[in-house]
């Protein structure tokens, strides 16, 4: 036991020394990403105002800026407009509008955009559609699952028949 007590007295703890350890460095506020709301769309509503129906925000490039992505369609008034999706970065400059940097689906593919979100570089969004010209503007009969992917500099579309079960 006296062993001990004397090997105890031998292992001591580091002198003090009133300081405390560096913080990691602090990688600074996040950007934030450009508001939807503020940007000039190049979508023709004949006049009418454009109308911004849902966002999702995220790091699509890697380049640790965000960037949001825009479900817009032209505010008619009545029927179902299609949609169009839009890609916004930040400008430069302070006090720019943001800038649409790509089109992920065209109005002319006559498509309405659903559930559109953003989550590990990749947007996803639920395409409603019409299979003919017969079937009601009301009553979409077609559902695809879309993804776009940022690679080799342009965004990559892959979609997805949902009534095929394979979303």
């Amino acid at each position: 036991m006296a062993a001990v007590i004397a090997g105890a007295g031998l292992l001591q703890p580091d002198r003090a020394t009133g300081a405390t350890p560096a913080p990691e460095p602090a990688k600074g506020p996040r950007a934030a990403a450009p508001d939807a709301h503020a940007a000039a769309y190049p979508l023709d509503c004949k006049g009418a105002p454009h109308l911004v129906t849902a966002t999702a925000e995220g790091d699509l490039d890697g380049d640790d800026r965000p960037e949001t992505v825009a479900a817009v369609r032209c505010d008619a008034g009545s029927g179902t407009p299609p949609h169009a999706i839009y890609v916004l970065t930040r400008e430069a400059a302070p006090g720019a509008p943001p800038r649409v940097v790509a089109t992920l689906l065209d109005p002319a593919q006559r498509r309405t955009a659903t559930d559109l979100t953003v989550r590990d570089r990749v947007v996803t969004a639920s395409l409603l559609g019409y299979s003919s010209p017969s079937v009601p503007r009301y009553s979409p009969d077609v559902k695809q699952f879309a993804k776009w992917r940022w690679t080799g500099g342009k965004f990559r579309q892959e979609l997805t028949d949902s009534t095929a079960g394979r979303v």
